[in-house]
């Protein structure tokens, strides 16, 4: 069964431990097997120094409900992580940053990554953004603040991977944008 939004057949670039390609799989087979694969985040800090999250759909296949990152998705078979950031920012938020998103840290694959090699990013924007309704509920902007005590309150309303990522990105959401 294909969940809305999400093409279980899509091709994914199947690494090793050195995020070194070594083949190609369906997603429904990376998953289902948990082999390493690739994503990328991204955080959308305003102006104002706040960041925007997003609700998962309901009919994610993986952590439907929950707050998450303003952006995310996986590297496609033959995609590079930078483009893959790019893409995923105009099909999830049809948000088209004027600088590119900034590249702010790499996690290795992991289990709290569902085995994916992770980059972070930054991105500037504004806003007002069109959200993909097959993969988004719902979005906000937030500040840090307010993301600190929902972490530290009700971390299960948050995306596993966004608790893993948040401690690590915050120093450069805060710092670039001048408040704390």
């Amino acid at each position: 069964m294909d969940f809305v939004g999400q093409n279980l057949d899509e091709l994914f670039d199947v690494v090793d431990e050195r995020d070194r390609v070594t083949g190609q799989l369906p997603r429904r087979e990376v998953h289902r097997r948990k082999l390493r694969h690739r994503a990328v985040h991204m955080l959308v800090v305003n102006r104002a120094g706040k960041v925007f999250l997003h609700q998962r759909s309901m009919q994610k296949d993986l952590f439907p409900g929950v707050w998450d990152s303003s952006a995310a998705g996986h590297v496609g078979a033959g995609e590079d992580y930078d483009g893959t950031a790019v893409r995923e920012l105009e099909e999830e938020l049809g948000c088209r940053p004027v600088k590119p998103p900034q590249p702010l840290f790499k996690l290795e694959a992991q289990e709290q990554t569902g085995q994916e090699f992770l980059w972070v990013y930054r991105v500037e924007a504004e806003g007002p953004f069109t959200l993909q309704a097959d993969e988004i509920e719902r979005g906000d902007w937030f500040t840090p603040a307010e993301i600190d005590r929902w972490l530290a309150e009700r971390p299960q309303e948050l995306a596993p991977v966004l608790m893993l990522i948040w401690p690590q990105a915050r120093p450069w959401l805060i710092s670039a944008a001048g408040s704390k």
